[in-house]
């Protein structure tokens, strides 16, 4: 019998869990032998409404490890099915989480929170449903440096220790992490339904999508285009923006992809140390399905399945559904390329718009791939360089190529472009400090915190990385060092799932 911490105060309001019992299993978290808090989000703790005294207390940690249950929550795994690689897989669903409820911040907005790591669901095919400390600090780190990075993602509330090891290859130290999403809706909860030809909770989950994410399009005449219209908005901003800090998501499958437009799941994530278009990282990602500059493309790739699942919602007429559909997601690429030509523009400090522009900014792109040049490093010096005509050249942007002249023959026709604007170079810079970061979550240095954590019992680099990672576009003289590329024998070439 799960014990109610009735002292720690959520104020749930749990709209998801009022649907019909069809749409998920009701089940607890499994109790944990000895948890202690890792992490604490207070800054996000307050945000919600919680008292971060509460939490940090022992019925606090009971809740965050799953060991006891805070009032007016309704313990939930969410059903859905997910293309995973390209080969679709009819039920998947919360195998190791477990949404909690939802919250309605200070700032009005609604949130599920959810543990993740918790223990064995009905969806759990045979798993443990549990989580090694890696993930859990991973996941901690880099959903807390793309909010602070600017990019839309689910977040880090608290990082719990379980006292309990997991079994993968071998032992490893079992955590719990506590999400906060706008939602747990993914495409592939449509998939879910509309495998199993559920119209009518198709029908109940598109209102709810609309009414939760978009609720303009609630009034619109045919809501399940609306819905359809506002998510491939979404991920075509959300995808430009990826590109604009390196993010690799590792595995894009359509149970990892948001309605609401929020990057989910962190698990075989990493970012661009030089810039290779075809990079990728995830150890099961071997045929580079989901390489850095395909991601764009397979994001529109899983719209479609979005597409085909509201199919019976958008017109009782097979190909009438089919035209209106295809109409809505071949938006996508004029979505994507506007977005994505906005954001280099802003990487380049250029202010207006001109014809040219996305030009400029891939022939910049095929010059850094072809000298492999840091793609953070670059940015932050050419921010730093834009304050005076050849600044850039003198502050040693060009010494990052092989041959200093690829970058001199391009730099003389983005100063020409500058030159068409009346910005002054002091704002120009001070803009483009404000989106080319100093920081990003390096691949080496998570990995160095993970390793001090469960090899020394040593949390203070992963406090340090996360507090630095808070503030990526200040300069931070004191932690330069997490900065730097990694040396070559600290590079990260493979990333792993955390299941």
């Amino acid at each position: 019998m799960m014990r109610y911490a009735s002292a720690v105060v959520f104020s749930f309001d749990n709209s998801y869990a009022r649907l019909p019992d069809r749409f998920y299993a009701r089940t607890s978290p499994t109790a944990v032998r000895k948890p202690w808090l890792l992490a604490l989000n207070e800054p996000l703790a307050a945000l919600l409404g919680l008292d971060a005294t509460e939490l940090r207390s022992d019925a606090g940690v009971a809740v965050l490890a799953g060991n006891a249950i805070a009032e007016g929550s309704d313990p939930i795994a969410l059903a859905y099915a997910g293309h995973q690689f390209g080969g679709f897989v009819g039920q998947l669903g919360d195998g190791r989480a477990v949404l909690l409820g939802e919250v309605v911040g200070k700032d009005g907005k609604r949130r599920d929170i959810q543990l993740k790591g918790s223990g064995p669901t009905p969806f759990s095919r045979c798993g443990d449903g549990r989580a090694a400390l890696g993930p859990v600090l991973r996941e901690y780190i880099v959903s807390e440096a793309m909010f602070a990075l600017g990019i839309p993602t689910t977040r880090a509330l608290a990082a719990v220790a379980t006292g309990e090891p997991v079994l993968r290859e071998s032992p490893l130290p079992g955590a719990v992490i506590t999400r906060v999403a706008a939602s747990h809706m993914r495409v592939g909860t449509f998939e879910y339904f509309a495998a199993r030809e559920d119209v009518d909770a198709l029908t109940m989950l598109t209102e709810h999508a609309l009414e939760r994410h978009f609720p303009e399009g609630l009034a619109a005449p045919n809501r399940a285009l609306a819905l359809l219209d506002h998510v491939v908005g979404a991920h075509a901003s959300l995808v430009a923006k990826w590109l604009g800090v390196g993010f690799v998501h590792g595995v894009m499958n359509t149970d990892n992809t948001s309605i609401s437009g929020e990057t989910l799941d962190y698990g075989p994530c990493a970012f661009l140390d030089e810039y290779d278009p075809r990079k990728k990282f995830s150890s099961i990602d071997t045929a580079g399905r989901y390489a850095f500059m395909n991601q764009p493309g397979m994001a529109k790739w899983n719209l479609a399945r979005l597409a085909e699942a509201l199919l019976p919602l958008i017109s009782k007429e097979e190909e009438e559904a089919a035209r209106l559909a295809t109409d809505h997601l071949n938006a996508f690429d004029g979505r994507f390329e506007m977005a994505f030509g906005d954001m280099m523009r802003k990487k380049l400090g250029i202010v207006t718009e001109a014809p040219g522009d996305l030009d400029l900014a891939t022939d910049l792109l095929r010059r850094m791939a072809s000298s492999q040049v840091d793609f953070t490093i670059f940015f932050r010096a050419l921010s730093n360089g834009a304050q005076q005509a050849n600044a850039a050249e003198r502050g040693g942007v060009s010494s990052l190529f092989e041959d200093p002249g690829a970058f001199h023959e391009w730099a003389e026709r983005w100063r020409a472009r500058l030159a068409e604007e009346g910005s002054s170079p002091e704002a120009r810079a001070e803009a483009m400090r404000a989106v080319n970061p100093a920081f990003i979550p390096r691949n080496h240095r998570i990995e160095q915190a993970i390793a001090a954590a469960i090899e020394q019992s040593d949390l203070e680099p992963f406090h340090t990385l996360a507090h630095v990672l808070a503030r990526p576009f200040d300069d931070q003289p004191e932690a330069s060092h997490l900065a730097d590329p990694p040396a070559p024998n600290e590079r990260v070439t493979r990333t792993f799932c955390g299941t």
